[in-house]
Parts: C-alpha cells; sequence; structure tokens
C-alpha cells in the first residue's frame, strides 16, 4: 500500500513535555492587529507503560496558549489534569477504556461510560478557560497559567455522567452558551440540549426522543434554531458494555434508515422540524443563519463516518471517503427542504471555521484543512489548507503544504478589529523530516502564497484538534466583539 504521508509515525511517537518560553525562532512579519491569545487543544500523549493507542481520539488532551503581546509572544501548554490523566500518572499505568483502545483490565466511569481525556476543544468562557472532551463536563483551566482547577458543573446544575459534548456554541452578542449531549439507550436514546447564560447559570436542560442512539459531534446555532445533522452512525452500549469492545467498535453505520436535519427552537428548547438530507455523514457544522424566512445550514458532509479513519495511528486516512461542503436552504414557514448547494472540493475537508464575528449571520468566506491525497489508497493526512467563498461556490486558494509536513489544529480566523477587510489564519505545521513544529500565519483572504510568519517552537507537538482565539482586551464569552471560535 502506498504512503502518502512519509514519516508521519514521528508525529504520533512524541513525548511532549509541559514548557513555557518566548518565541524568538520567528520568518516573517506578524500581522499588527494580532493581539491577544490563540489556544488550542488536542490528544498529546499515544503511549502509557507500553501500550500503545490505537485511536486519534485517545491521546491525553494538552492545552497550547500562544500569547500575542507588543513587545513578545510567548509559548505554553499543559497536559490538561483529568481525573484519568491523574490516576493514570500516579499508578504508572493505562487505568481506563478510551475511544479506541481497550485492555483487560480496563475500567470504565461507574460502568457505563468512559472516562474523558478531555482531548477536543478549549473556550475562554464566564472569565475562566473551559477545555472540552468528547465524553463528560468540561475542565476548568486558569487562563494565564493553564493550571487546570477541576470539573466544571456550571454552578452545580450538571453532574459528572451528564451527557456533554465537545462543541458548545455562543451567542456573540448575549454570551450564552448552547451545548447538547446525546444518552445512548438502546430503548429510549435521548439529544439532550443546554442552554446557559454569561454567567453559567443553567436555562434550560431539554431531553428529546431519537429514533436511534446515533453518534454526534457538533451542531449549529442561528438566532432562533438549534441545529443538528443526524446520521445513522449508531452506538450499540451493550456492546462496549458487556462484551468490553471499545466505544470505535460498538459503532455501527447504518446508511439505509437515512440521515435527517434536526431543528429545535433556540428559546424553549423544544423540536421544530425533523427534515430527511439523504444518506450521508456530518462530523462538523460550519455556520448557520437566516434570511428571508429561510434558514440556511452549511456542513462538510461526508460519503460515510471518518471515525474509523482515525485508526490505527500512525497510519491514519488509509481509504478515507470524499467529502464537501454543503449548504442546506430551508423554508421556515412550510418546514420543508428547498435547495441543496455544494462547493466542489472533495479532499476530505474538515476542521472549518469562519470570521468568528458573522457566526449566526449571512457570511461568504471560510477556511478548512484538506488532504491533497484523498482518492488514493494508503496512509495520508491533512496538507492543504483552503480558502472558499459560499459567493462563488468555489474554492479560491489553496496552500500546499512541503512534502513531509502536514497541518494541524483548527484554521482559526483572526480578524483586524479596525478593518473588516483584514485577517489572518493561524493553524500548525508540522515538519516531519526534522521532527519540528511551527505555527503558521497566513493571509486569511490570500493563503495560497504561503505564510505570511512563522513561529518555530523549541519541541515539536502532535497534530490537535480545535483552537479559539481572545482577543486582548475583551471580555471573553459576552462580547459583540470578542473573537471566539472554534
Amino acid at each position: 500500500m502506498q504512503d502518502n504521508a512519509p514519516l508521519l509515525e514521528r508525529a504520533f511517537s512524541l513525548d511532549p513535555h509541559e514548557q513555557c518560553y518566548t518565541i524568538e525562532d520567528i520568518d516573517g512579519e506578524i500581522p499588527a492587529f494580532i493581539r491577544g491569545t490563540y489556544y488550542l487543544n488536542g490528544p498529546a500523549k499515544f503511549t502509557r507503560a507500553g501500550l500503545r493507542y490505537r485511536h486519534w481520539l485517545d491521546g491525553d488532551g494538552m492545552v497550547c496558549a500562544l500569547r500575542f503581546e507588543p513587545e513578545q509572544i510567548s509559548f505554553m501548554n499543559r497536559f490538561v489534569r483529568s481525573t484519568k490523566f491523574v490516576a493514570e500518572e500516579a499508578a504508572g499505568q493505562p487505568i481506563f477504556r478510551t475511544f479506541g483502545t481497550s485492555f483487560t483490565t480496563a475500567q470504565m466511569k461507574r460502568g457505563f461510560a468512559l472516562e474523558s481525556p478531555v482531548n477536543v476543544s478549549v473556550y475562554p468562557y464566564n472569565g475562566t478557560l473551559l477545555a472540552f472532551g468528547e465524553q463528560g463536563l468540561p475542565w476548568q483551566l486558569d487562563p494565564v497559567t493553564l493550571d487546570t482547577r477541576g470539573v466544571f458543573t456550571f454552578r452545580g446544575h450538571l453532574n459528572e455522567i451528564s451527557p456533554f459534548s465537545a462543541h458548545p456554541k455562543f451567542d456573540p452578542t448575549t454570551g450564552e452558551m448552547f451545548n447538547f449531549g446525546i444518552f445512548f439507550s438502546a430503548t429510549q436514546p435521548q439529544l439532550n440540549v443546554y442552554r446557559f447564560d454569561a454567567h453559567a447559570r443553567l436555562r434550560y436542560r431539554k431531553r428529546l426522543l431519537l429514533e436511534y442512539p446515533c453518534s454526534v459531534h457538533d451542531f449549529s446555532l442561528s438566532p432562533n434554531y438549534m441545529v443538528f445533522y443526524l446520521s445513522p452512525y449508531i452506538l450499540h452500549m451493550e456492546a462496549m458494555i458487556h462484551d468490553g469492545l471499545p466505544l470505535m467498535e460498538a459503532l455501527r453505520w447504518e446508511p439505509e434508515r437515512g440521515s435527517r436535519l434536526l431543528l429545535v427552537r433556540r428559546e424553549t428548547g423544544e423540536e421544530f422540524a425533523s427534515i430527511p438530507i439523504g444518506e450521508r455523514y456530518c462530523l462538523h457544522l460550519i455556520n448557520c443563519f437566516e434570511a428571508d424566512n429561510r434558514l440556511l445550514v452549511d456542513v462538510v458532509e461526508y460519503d460515510r463516518p471518518i471515525y474509523d479513519q482515525y485508526e490505527v495511528i500512525p497510519d491514519l486516512f488509509t481509504e478515507v471517503s470524499e467529502a464537501r461542503p454543503v449548504r442546506f436552504v430551508f423554508d421556515i414557514k412550510h418546514r420543508e427542504l428547498v435547495e441543496r448547494q455544494e462547493i466542489d472540493y472533495r479532499l476530505a475537508p474538515d476542521f472549518p471555521s469562519l470570521d468568528p464575528r458573522r457566526i449566526m449571520q449571512p457570511y461568504r468566506q471560510f477556511w478548512m484543512l484538506g488532504i491533497s491525497a484523498t482518492g488514493h489508497s494508503g496512509r495520508k493526512f491533512f496538507d492543504q489548507l483552503v480558502h472558499a467563498d459560499w459567493a462563488e461556490a468555489e474554492v479560491c486558494d489553496i496552500y500546499q503544504a512541503p512534502a513531509q509536513h502536514y497541518l494541524g489544529g483548527e484554521p482559526v480566523f483572526i480578524g483586524d478589529l479596525h478593518d473588516k477587510r483584514a485577517g489572518a489564519v493561524i493553524c500548525q505545521i508540522f515538519d516531519a523530516e526534522g521532527v519540528s513544529s511551527a505555527f503558521a500565519i497566513f493571509h486569511a483572504f490570500d493563503v495560497g502564497r504561503g505564510p505570511v510568519a512563522t513561529l518555530r517552537l523549541r519541541a515539536p507537538l502532535p497534530p490537535l484538534f480545535h483552537a479559539t482565539f481572545d482577543a486582548r482586551g475583551v471580555s471573553p464569552g459576552h462580547s459583540k466583539t470578542s473573537q471566539v471560535t472554534g
């Protein structure tokens, strides 16, 4: 089988250490408007006491902070001191079953849930910093030191087994947080939807019955609706609990059941409409907004689920399916789908991002990562940064990473608060030949010309997941100008 990602194994065999230092190795010029902190979270520890994790989602979470100040740029990284991390570090061996890895003595939380490695996303909220994993409540970190403060229970309204996703959404005007979680019952599966105010007070928790216990990673938010792309990627809990399988092996793709978009009223948390949309799969949504009594929902749509392509580390994406950005247009009054649009970029795009000032509003441009070797059998990885435009329904420009260089981290947009026409995009670059890492900054509207600045780290990091940018002097989570994305 062809190797389309030579030396990728070096990215997943690292043993990253916690550091704090001023970045001095910088090429190019950093745009002056970039002032604030870029936060990034993702799996960074893939081995413990001889056990090597199989799945990209298994690694223990590490949060990085890249601070842009007038006099210097500093870098800090810390592991999240989750229940899993602390217990396993103390024991000197793995204890808990993970998303894709199990072993004879593996334990589960209360016998039915995974102990989260807290390795997916990170967001400023209510004056603090929250790190999220695929399972369970977020963990609170100090925004400056990244010290772990403990589980964030939203003033005691939720507990450690409350189903809670890694992709909350924030209303940039009110500072409210919305989120969801799936209760994977074989007989009464439920979608839990949550609404919190800007001060972490629970406004409601509603439980909506589902047709089947489907895996849902993300959702989207408009001024009046929460939008869920429900794919028949079904978790059979009995196989995980009674047969000892890792969660990955208990998931089944059943496309004959069909996929749907579920619209939930934001104000009340009640179901508004459930609309069939075909037989495809969605991991991440891009944005949604309302115009002329229509709801426009933008997603990245795959031919089939992608989680199986996250293993076996380091041989990832060997047979990844095509995907494409898709826009669904709904007539709100008649509760029906009236149009479906596509942008013709099919190279397994993921980690979509847009200008956070355009969240829940009409917008044109967005950014994502892509895999140039999609359609070719064999190991491959993200090596393209893509800039696309809905108004033209096309890709504007593409940055192709050099050979043996791989991209990681959501390509976060950072806007100039004084000029809406200016912006930058930042993401990770891993040099597999040199075994080194950097953060690359691109002109947002001309990524094809390559980085305008490259910030090289003293020690390499594996490719991480989701990021956010907190602008200097802006109160996180409840300002109209706060640049919070992810």
